[in-house]
């Protein structure tokens, strides 16, 4: 579990997060999104007890990170957004340096460098990590990340920059570690991938938090589910009393913002000779909450 309480960072007595509370049960994937500025990297610091808060509370594990940084290293794991890695090294060089600053054994580096190699699909036949791709060394540095086992994970941008199959790689890699009990949390300009894996997203403006919840939580704090009605009609000219109307291929399209709207509408198609094809429902995205959210 992790809990966080009041917590505040000030850089000139201006707030980066401002008083933010919260509780992230584990083995969950936990979103923080926001606009540039809002205080995602700081928070992601924060929690890796890379940087202190200017006040508040933080507990992970039974771990008080504000007082002791340093002791929850060993139960974490942190990916920034850049990865500054060393590049004259090869790969097994790499691990094997941060393995044994761990403290871990050449025994165990050994099992589960070759374990992380195989999972994350990583072929480095020898090479220095500077001759590899984007999409290699970010590979290699979540490597790095999981080389002590740790039970949490905080990676800031994990897909930042790569190409969509990697992407997708990372992120299916992201949903295997939870159900291996890890807790990841996360940043992502990508809000699609948020919306698709993660368990509860935290909302932050200018470092206050506007929303936090699952994602049937956030739609029903933005706005609840809206509809489009697609039919086909003789007469157009006959459908009065609904929203404008669409007409997109081959079918005329309405929207409507309620069930009573909705009812509504295919009443009036029906009783004008049209025939309804289909009804959509939508619910508002991460991206639109972000909109209404403002900078």
């Amino acid at each position: 579990m992790i809990t966080g309480r009041e917590l505040t960072k000030l850089y000139d007595q201006v707030p980066a997060l401002d008083h933010i509370s919260f509780d992230f049960p584990d083995s969950r994937i936990i979103g923080i999104i926001g606009h540039n500025g809002a205080g995602k990297t700081t928070m992601l610091k924060i929690l890796s007890g890379l940087i202190i808060p200017t006040s508040g509370e933080l507990s992970i594990d039974g771990i008080d990170v504000v007082k002791d940084p340093d002791a929850v290293k060993s139960i974490l794991g942190y990916l920034p957004e850049e990865s500054r890695l060393y590049e004259t090294m090869t790969v097994d060089e790499y691990l094997r340096f941060f393995g044994e600053i761990y403290g871990l054994d050449r025994e165990t580096i050994t099992g589960r460098r070759n374990d992380l190699l195989d999972s994350l699909a990583l072929e480095t036949d020898g090479k220095k990590i500077g001759e590899f791709s984007k999409g290699m060394k970010r590979k290699v540095a979540i490597a790095r990340s999981l080389i002590h086992d740790p039970s949490i994970l905080i990676y800031d941008e994990p897909t930042s920059g790569l190409d969509p199959m990697t992407s997708r790689y990372i992120i299916g890699y992201l949903k295997e570690l939870k159900n291996r009990k890890k807790t990841i949390i996360l940043s992502a300009h990508n809000l699609y991938q948020v919306e698709a894996i993660c368990d509860e997203v935290m909302i932050l403006r200018r470092g206050k938090m506007v929303a936090m919840g699952n994602m049937n939580e956030l739609r029903e704090m933005f706005g609840s589910i809206s509809y489009t009605i697609s039919f086909l009609i003789d007469d157009i000219s006959s459908i009065r009393g609904c929203r404008e109307y669409t007409y997109e291929g081959g079918l005329y399209h309405i929207p409507a913002e309620s069930i009573a709207e909705l009812n509504k509408c295919t009443g009036i198609i029906t009783a004008n000779g049209g025939k309804v094809e289909r009804i959509e429902s939508h619910y508002p995205s991460l991206e639109e909450m972000l909109v209404k959210v403002g900078k």
